[in-house]
């Protein structure tokens, strides 16, 4: 691997140069197998000789959703999800592959796995049955391995296994942030964290689905194996001199995931700059020589402090600017790299930040269709912008309680995660504007 100060000239070079780069040879990158499987040639995504364009969800409920287990599974409703979904034009589910039975007080419960063990295996069962619905349907599945949030465990929880319990809890007041991704962040350069990690993407990259009884590393439904949501390299108050540690994470995970499923691509997760320090070099030193497939970048316009759902007509426009140039300067890093990119989260509240599913979503409505024009403008136009993901499909979920929050036992997923509000950025099944935009969006990209 390029020691660091070799990653770092070439990262000015490439900066130098955003935006007129040549892609790179795809017979570098190009996994060998049948052309089921999507592959990148160049700044796009192929299948079967054919581009592969996407309008996509997150649903990072589905494993759980197909669980045959009554306190969280609901395989009839999963099915009557994807129905909708294929009929809606989607083609492409990111969705929770890993949850660690944690002491964080809003990690999702059930989990998975505890200390290296799994402790439900149902759970993976429920992801066999996704899988397998999804194949009939002819989407394309992402599953992401770990999380640097709370909400399913994550590398938080991996260090409290192997620090005696020593954990931060970002719903403590006692550690204000930035303690949570400061401590978190740790992760990178705590080996035995680390071999406890590897231990699972070795189980699940091999894992035979009990279903159909093909291989997870043979299944082309399985489009991405992805390293972590929204993985940070910490907090740019304190994370420039941990840079190597996390690009060489970065880079063995990405090995260990190709000698282990060598068909199928492999993603980072990464928000892009507002989750790699602010930096434009961190996120080109994350995609140079780290063996990651093709970019994905986030956009959260109200976490990000851009836009105050309370006082939209002084915040919004100018939130929507700020988005838009957030687009392309990702799109612009994409090209200097040579793949594809994918925005696969943005999200939006509803009017006045309301979690009644009756609240009118107009600029929510105004946000995707911000989104999916940059996205048909560049990839009409043979750039690398060729796919997203809304956060988050809520379908036919609902929330349970009166307070929207969730509680452990609540089976009745939602798009939302177990830290956030039930409805916070929900799209359901009966939200008939965004739903047009999106079956608009699946359309237009089909031309």
């Amino acid at each position: 691997m390029l020691n660091f100060f070799t990653r770092s000239a070439l990262i000015a070079f490439a900066l130098l140069v955003v935006g007129c780069a040549q892609p790179r040879n795809a017979d570098t990158i190009r996994p060998q197998g049948s052309d089921a499987f999507v592959r990148v040639e160049g700044n796009q995504f192929i299948v079967a000789g054919q581009p592969y364009r996407y309008v996509g969800v997150n649903m990072w409920y589905g494993a759980y959703l197909g669980s045959p287990e009554s306190d969280i599974g609901d395989r009839a409703r999963l099915v009557k999800e994807l129905d909708f979904l294929s009929d809606m034009g989607v083609t492409n589910i990111r969705v929770l592959g890993a949850s660690e039975k944690s002491i964080l007080r809003d990690a999702v419960n059930p989990a998975i796995s505890h200390r290296g063990k799994i402790q439900r295996d149902d759970i993976l069962l429920g992801l066999d049955f996704l899988l397998v619905e999804m194949r009939k349907r002819n989407m394309r599945a992402v599953i992401y391995l770990n999380n640097f949030w709370e909400w399913s465990g994550g590398m938080a929880t991996y260090l409290s296994w192997v620090k005696n319990g020593e954990i931060v809890d970002p719903s403590d007041a006692a550690t204000p942030w930035p303690a949570f991704p400061i401590f978190t962040s740790q992760f990178y350069r705590e080996p035995a964290a680390i071999a406890l990690f590897n231990n699972y993407v070795k189980m699940m990259t091999s894992r035979v689905n009990l279903i159909s009884g093909v291989a997870y590393r043979d299944d082309p439904t399985i489009m991405t194996w992805q390293l972590a949501n929204e993985p940070r390299p910490g907090h740019k108050s304190h994370s420039t001199p941990y840079l190597p540690a996390y690009y060489r994470w970065i880079k063995q995970t990405s090995d260990l995931i190709k000698s282990q499923a060598p068909h199928q691509l492999v993603s980072l997760g990464s928000e892009g700059t507002m989750g790699c320090l602010e930096s434009a070099e961190c996120v080109m030193g994350s995609h140079t020589g780290t063996g990651i497939d093709y970019m994905t970048f986030h956009l959260w316009m109200k976490n990000w402090g851009w836009y105050d759902s309370a006082n939209p007509e002084a915040t919004f426009n100018s939130a929507q600017k700020t988005a838009s140039a957030y687009i392309k300067q990702h799109i612009a890093f994409a090209n200097a790299l040579g793949v594809p990119a994918v925005l696969e989260e943005f999200g939006l509240e509803r009017d006045a930040g309301s979690f009644d599913p009756a609240t009118t979503t107009t600029y929510r409505d105004d946000f995707y269709k911000l989104v999916y024009d940059e996205i048909e403008r560049n990839s009409a136009a043979g750039g690398p912008l060729v796919g997203s993901n809304i956060w988050a499909w809520g379908g036919f979920g609902k929330a349970q309680h009166s307070d929207y929050r969730w509680r452990a036992g609540d089976g009745q997923f939602v798009g939302d995660p177990p830290q956030e509000e039930q409805g916070l950025n929900s799209v359901y099944a009966d939200d008939t504007s965004t739903i047009d935009l999106m079956r608009r969006h699946a359309k237009s990209l089909k031309q």
